[in-house]
């Protein structure tokens, strides 16, 4: 298998429970160059998830067809960035030290922060799910948030330091990124981006204006980056830097942040 596709195969594998098996012989510098390729993965999920979510509108009345839909989308993902996201509660929420903050996050038990923390936000995301589908939204609009949440991880990476250093998962795999692998993956996300909106006229905008649809293909790479910089700089002003758990935060966060972009789009304006 040549490079290219051994960083595709080691970024499904990583972020995803799609079936890809292969054998891979992983290290630090495989795990770097298949982050150019984590919008690839999040268009992926979104292209599942908006599968499903046309037939599930279609078969089923609103709530229980957004409760499968984000079931499906969490377990697209192997809870992997919700692990992140509650552990993140628990030390950020914690207002310890910084050291006893990272002891928290370290800890693979969870407290309570992360529990209510998580409950919250699959709350919200199932409200949001369920006011776009009650609203006549298009389904195709769920590949932009897995892609541009995804695309900003590799962005945080190449951007703030790592509060471990050179421990942990991400600071022993993705310890020296640069700029270069952030700007390698947002050809990807444009590229995925742009394919959905030449297609989006051809499959129906739901009730959603021309207007409304543009707006939203601009704005939520907008939001995905601004939101994002904004936590990733608060967590580093914490932390001293982000770990791998503040980066599944971080797109979980991000994801929630999109969608509820969408809402407003689709009821405001």
């Amino acid at each position: 298998m040549n490079p290219r596709m051994q960083s595709v195969a080691a970024a499904f594998q990583f972020l995803s429970r799609f079936p890809v098996k292969v054998q891979l012989d992983y290290s630090p510098e495989l795990f770097r160059r298949s982050t150019r390729f984590y919008p690839l993965v999040g268009a992926a999920i979104g292209a599942a998830v908006w599968c499903f979510a046309a037939a599930a509108s279609y078969l089923l009345p609103p709530l229980p067809a957004a409760a499968l839909i984000l079931a499906l989308w969490v377990a697209l993902t192997g809870g992997l960035h919700l692990d992140g996201w509650m552990d993140t509660a628990d030390g950020l929420l914690s207002y310890r030290s910084r050291e006893k903050m990272l002891e928290i996050m370290k800890d693979s038990r969870v407290g309570a922060m992360g529990v209510l923390a998580c409950v919250l936000l699959l709350l919200l995301k199932l409200s949001l799910i369920y006011s776009l589908l009650t609203g006549g939204w298009p389904p195709l609009l769920l590949l932009l948030p897995p892609i541009w949440s995804r695309w900003f991880m590799v962005h945080a990476m190449a951007s703030w330091p790592m509060a471990r250093g050179k421990e942990g998962l991400a600071g022993q795999n993705f310890n020296g990124m640069q700029k270069r692998h952030s700007l390698a993956a947002v050809p990807g996300a444009a590229i995925w981006t742009a394919a959905a909106a030449a297609v989006f006229p051809l499959l129906g905008i739901g009730d959603f204006s021309l207007l409304q649809a543009g707006l939203s293909w601009l704005l939520l790479p907008l939001a995905a980056w601004g939101i994002g910089t904004w936590a990733a700089r608060r967590m580093t002003g914490k932390l001293g830097g982000l770990t791998g758990d503040t980066y599944g935060a971080l797109n979980e966060g991000i994801e929630t942040v999109l969608l509820l972009v969408l809402v407003i789009i689709q009821y405001r304006l």
